[in-house]
């Protein structure tokens, strides 16, 4: 089964690659290197130990995406694709809206005309905007803080209007909460261009030595210790619940919705002082004001993915730290 995966080369991409390979899929994989290197494709090639076809394709180009599959008996889709910070989504709203959005619409529109009607798209809990309770289950009330998130609602919203145009489509979206960590052999992780949107690899950053010291977006939320609260996963369990979302196409037409989280809130003086227990290094941090369009708690309720996926996170913070720290020693610059 030949899939194709858009933004491929990005952090949570590269690890699903590594992922579809493991389980014998054929991938064809596209990313527009914006904010990846060509080093994260050859290193999932290294770690897979086979080959597959890629492409420096922007979904903005749709003659590009096209002939791509003109040339391949593409599937299904997994659709990375996009940008994703959100402080920069609040300064500079019309690019995140021009790519993620338009990007989308070529995308369908080319499988559309290809008949490939099999999507797992990569949504997230920002959907949710401030949940008034936690966990968040799947039919909680949508909305959105910034303009990132409303970016992943409208997107959901095209893919529901979609397939209510054609039942046919079987589409998964899958809502992310902060996936964290690396693949265990320490070859492919995150890595921002820049100045990391991420607290992760900010952290490593820190501890490596490329930054002087982390700053801590408020402390005055309604948390334990009055810094925000998040539901961090495990990059590689993230991509293992693609991989039964995947499956799950193979037998049920329709759109469906899965919160993929552990069901776990941790604040982040809780990541930075698990990370320091595991590690040993030292994160220097200052308490700086509220980013725009944060909210105070968000974690998931993954009940959802565990009945009907048959899927749950397995990897605890610990083993979030230890393989965050593990790439980063590894790779001190980054790829």
């Amino acid at each position: 089964m030949a899939i194709l995966v858009t933004g491929g080369a990005g952090y949570i991409g590269s690890h699903a690659v590594v992922e579809l390979l493991k389980e014998n899929y054929e991938v064809i994989v596209v990313d527009n290197l914006s904010n990846s290197k060509i080093d994260s494709i050859n290193r999932v090639k290294e770690i897979a130990g086979k080959d597959f076809p890629f492409y420096i394709c922007n979904l903005s180009n749709k003659e590009a995406l096209t002939d791509i599959f003109r040339a391949h008996s593409i599937e299904a889709v997994m659709h990375f694709a996009g940008l994703k910070a959100v402080g920069e989504s609040v300064s500079i709203p019309l690019k995140y809206y021009y790519t993620n959005i338009i990007g989308t619409l070529n995308l369908c529109e080319v499988m559309k005309e290809f008949n490939v009607k099999k999507l797992i798209f990569s949504s997230s809990a920002t959907v949710y905007g401030n949940p008034e309770i936690v966990p968040i289950k799947e039919d909680f009330p949508l909305s959105a803080t910034n303009p990132y998130g409303q970016t992943k609602l409208m997107i959901e919203n095209i893919l529901k209007d979609l397939h209510v145009s054609d039942p046919s489509w079987r589409i998964v979206l899958l809502r992310y909460f902060n996936p964290i960590g690396a693949h265990e052999s320490g070859r492919i992780g995150e890595n921002p261009n820049g100045i990391p949107n991420n607290i992760m690899p900010y952290i490593t950053q820190v501890a490596i030595g490329n930054l002087e010291k982390l700053s801590v977006f408020g402390n005055d939320y309604d948390t334990v210790d009055g810094t925000g609260v998040r539901d961090f996963i495990h990059v590689t369990d993230l991509v293992k619940g693609h991989i039964k979302a995947l499956e799950y196409t193979q037998h049920h037409e329709g759109i469906e919705t899965f919160n993929l989280g552990t069901g776990q809130g941790y604040s982040v003086l809780d990541l930075v002082n698990t990370f320091k227990d595991v590690t040993g290094q030292e994160i220097p941090y200052v308490i700086t004001e509220r980013r725009p369009g944060d909210i105070g708690v968000c974690y998931a309720d993954p009940t959802k993915a565990e009945n009907k996926l048959g899927w749950r996170a397995e990897k605890n913070l610990l083993e979030m730290c230890q393989d965050s720290w593990t790439w980063q020693s590894k790779n001190p610059k980054g790829y």
